[in-house]
């Protein structure tokens, strides 16, 4: 999870290494004719030949300009520039890699772990009679896990009409019966249309529909009056219920693992490392249709990778133990079956990177 300085300091230190900035002096990297010359931070040119191998190794891409070499081998974070569209990119020390894919594995295990009991709280916060601030969030944090459609956020929808849940508008949605429809333009201009069946919350959010004003998710407060429901609503109600420092992106990391791990598991084998290749990307590609994002974004932020290591070794759905699976369902009977067993896997997974790196 996410922490601060001292947080991750801490982490670097539990590493073997120096939680660095690119603030702190360092060396700094100047076009040479057709190569590049590296300074010191006391403005001499860097001739130490063990240093020039490690800043080789970093493998810096040559567009990089305002380029940031860490002075220290062990330092956290190795170097920083902006590449040729002025974005800032990062190269961090393999060790810190490790040690913050743990944090994710550790991250998404706590998450699914928690789903059981948010699961319950939300559906007893829905079955109270009053459109209440609690009943109406319950309400959006079941629809964030059932609809995947981003929690939603007050300068997006100003500045660029792009709404998500708690900015939804009453005009985004349509109810017929026990059917909820949402059509409303999102994040990076991409006009969703989503609809499903439920007739409890079409019930909800019929009765906030109803209420006077143009925003969709909104309540009754003790004065009678009506309140909008904002993200940092969903997220208190989160941390509330779970304890934990958990967020609304968390329900779309867990369940854009989930589906990949059940499109690859339909996909069955493969019978050569292209076809493999192959089946990732159109598995990748289903989930970033489902979670409206590009592939790219989709991978690297929503499908843990340890999903993609499994489906290669031939050990997803396959060898996560019975006995592992049944451990978790009798503990956390509202996960499903898919949910069982990436839970297992991912614990198995950790386990292992634990193991391998205290041997």
């Amino acid at each position: 999870m996410k922490g601060g300085p001292s947080d991750l300091s801490q982490s670097a230190a539990a590493a073997g290494l120096l939680y660095v900035t690119d603030r702190s002096p360092g060396i700094r990297r100047h076009r040479a004719g057709r190569g590049f010359r590296y300074v010191t931070s006391r403005a001499r040119i860097l001739r130490e030949a063990s240093v020039l191998q490690r800043v080789k190794q970093l493998a810096i891409p040559p567009a990089w300009r305002h380029v940031w070499i860490c002075s220290n081998s062990n330092g956290h974070l190795q170097a920083t520039g902006r590449d040729a569209r002025g974005r800032k990119q990062y190269r961090y020390h393999p060790r810190w890699r490790e040690i913050r894919d743990e944090a994710k594995y550790e991250r998404i295990l706590a998450f699914a772990a928690a789903l059981p009991a948010l699961r319950r709280q939300t559906a007893k916060d829905l079955s109270t009679t009053r459109l209440t601030k609690r009943k109406v969030v319950a309400a959006v944090v079941q629809l964030l896990e059932k609809t995947l459609i981003r929690v939603g956020n007050d300068e997006y929808a100003r500045d660029n009409h792009s709404f998500g849940l708690t900015t939804m508008r009453d005009t985004h949605v349509e109810i017929s019966r026990s059917t909820v429809r949402f059509r409303f333009r999102g994040k990076g201009g991409k006009v969703h249309d989503i609809a499903f069946d439920d007739r409890r919350l079409a019930t909800v959010v019929r009765r906030c529909q109803e209420l006077p004003g143009h925003e969709l998710f909104q309540y009754i407060d003790d004065q009678g009056e009506v309140q909008d429901i904002g993200s940092s609503d969903v997220n208190d109600y989160l941390r509330e219920v779970t304890g934990q420092e958990f967020t609304a992106k968390d329900f779309r990391t867990w369940t854009g693992t989930v589906l990949a791990a059940r499109a690859l598991h339909e996909m069955q084998g493969f019978r050569s490392a292209t076809e493999a290749r192959r089946n990732i990307n159109q598995a990748i590609e289903a989930v970033a249709g489902m979670l409206g994002n590009t592939r790219s974004i989709c991978r690297k932020c929503y499908i843990h990778p340890a999903i993609f290591d499994a489906y290669l070794d031939r050990s997803l759905m396959q060898t996560v133990s019975a006995n592992a699976r049944r451990q978790i369902s009798n503990s956390l009977q509202n996960l499903n079956h898919t949910e069982t067993t990436v839970l297992a896997l991912l614990q198995q997974k950790l386990h292992r990177e634990i193991r391998r790196r205290t041997a």
